[in-house]
């Protein structure tokens, strides 16, 4: 039995996303479903983590859902961030470059060396290889993370990378967008899901999670950018695969 938050998880973060499992966790036991005491720490082999029958509670990425996951799990519900330009439980893309690079549409970086996070990341290359194919001609750079894509941008190792907005904030309150500017949006796509095993009772899952959403202080829903939990369908998220990296 296990549960986790891996998806945005930071050091900033931490305690609130511990404060948040607790209330949840308390919830479940409530109406008599069982839960881990803490949140496990991120596994390195993330989809196997996410199929386990004795899941819980944790949080995917859209791309990885719709493409190996959505038969082997329970959706419970979407949580909304808030992004701007956003509707309420979908986010986007920030394309990223260094704030000294003259050039300031995405066309003008097309060849040029492109930073992404993940391959099966949905704000990291999917959202920009299905808008925008033709800018992706050149280099590419596999991080296996959004800070690391926005570091090596920053060092020069990549000229652009797409970062998931959430991520941006994140990456904002710790101090570490000084040296980049946004060239470009994505148009905005479904959130990043919570989900349970196939098996698990995603509807009590759901109204615990709302009722923990509102209890926890203003000070750590401001921390996680959380503003609550909505419903979306799971064929929401059934967007077209991007081409491979």
């Amino acid at each position: 039995m296990s549960a986790s938050l891996p998806m945005y998880a930071t050091p900033l973060t931490a305690g609130a996303d511990a404060r948040l499992w607790s209330l949840i966790r308390d919830g479940l036991r409530a109406q008599g479903i069982d839960a881990p005491e803490t949140l496990s720490p991120p596994p390195s082999d993330l989809i196997a983590h996410w199929r386990d029958p004795q899941l819980v509670f944790s949080q995917t990425c859209g791309f990885p859902f719709r493409a190996v996951l959505m038969d082997d799990v329970s959706l419970i519900g979407t949580p909304d961030y808030g992004v701007a330009g956003c509707p309420p439980g979908y986010y986007r893309s920030y394309v990223v470059a260094r704030k000294d690079d003259p050039r300031s549409t995405l066309s003008a970086f097309t060849t040029a060396p492109f930073a992404y996070n993940d391959p099966m990341s949905q704000s990291g290359w999917a959202a920009l290889a299905l808008e925008a194919p033709e800018v992706l001609r050149g280099a590419r750079i596999c991080t296996g993370g959004h800070r690391l894509s926005a570091l090596a941008v920053c060092r020069g190792d990549a000229d652009f990378a797409t970062i998931d907005a959430v991520t941006w904030l994140h990456l904002e309150a710790a101090g570490e967008t000084a040296g980049l500017k946004i060239v470009h949006r994505t148009t905005p796509t479904p959130g990043l899901p919570y989900i349970t095993a196939k098996s698990g009772p995603a509807g009590a899952i759901f109204d615990a999670t709302v009722q923990a959403i509102t209890m926890l202080t203003p000070q750590d829903r401001a921390t996680l950018h959380l503003k609550g939990l909505i419903t979306l369908s799971a064929s929401t998220y059934a967007l077209p695969l991007p081409p491979p990296v």
